[in-house]
């Protein structure tokens, strides 16, 4: 997809967002976007799934509401981003730059563990982890991570990481409390 149809879509997304004559909601599922400048634009309700944005900038992108399904998010930059209610579910984001992304209150990750260096994320609140190859809930990465044989020194880091997530969800779980 072109820049020029890129914003197309994304007037029209704008203009159905406002309720606006000839608005038409945006749907980039499947679409090769990698290294589009997404920068700031306003991606509310957006459909994203199984989209390719590597090396996207997505910077202060609000994304509100987006369906990301699927999509590949390696290397993309999501620097305050808004994802408040985003569908990150089974995201590719390894490497992804994800400082002060705001609306991901239950989003925890670990970087540079494993055999890959890559980032482990785990979704809290619906408890699913994305860890390399791996989804599904903390405990059945515990299981994994238990049957592992290839080396003690990955075994021992996301044993670690479990535990890491496991305990900060327990403090915010005592925060929530008081």
């Amino acid at each position: 997809m072109s820049e020029e149809e890129l914003k197309a879509v994304l007037d029209k997304h704008k203009a159905w967002l406002n309720n606006e004559e000839g608005g038409v909601r945006a749907n980039l599922s499947c679409f090769d976007l990698r290294e589009a400048d997404l920068s700031y634009a306003d991606l509310r309700k957006v459909d994203l799934s199984e989209t390719d944005l590597r090396y996207a900038n997505l910077r202060y992108a609000n994304l509100r509401y987006a369906n990301l399904r699927g999509a590949d998010l390696y290397g993309a930059d999501l620097y305050g981003a808004n994802l408040h209610h985003a569908n990150l579910c089974w995201s590719r984001e390894n490497h992804t730059n994800l400082c002060v992304v705001k609306g991901i209150d239950g989003l925890i990750s670990v970087s540079f563990i494993g055999s890959r260096k890559g980032t482990t994320l785990y979704d809290a609140e619906r408890d699913l982890i994305r860890c390399g190859c791996f989804d599904g809930t903390l405990e059945q990465l515990r299981e994994k991570n238990a049957a592992r044989t290839d080396s003690e020194i990955w075994k021992a880091e996301y044993e670690a990481a479990i535990e890491f997530f496991e305990k900060i969800m327990a403090i915010r779980g005592s925060a929530k409390a008081i």
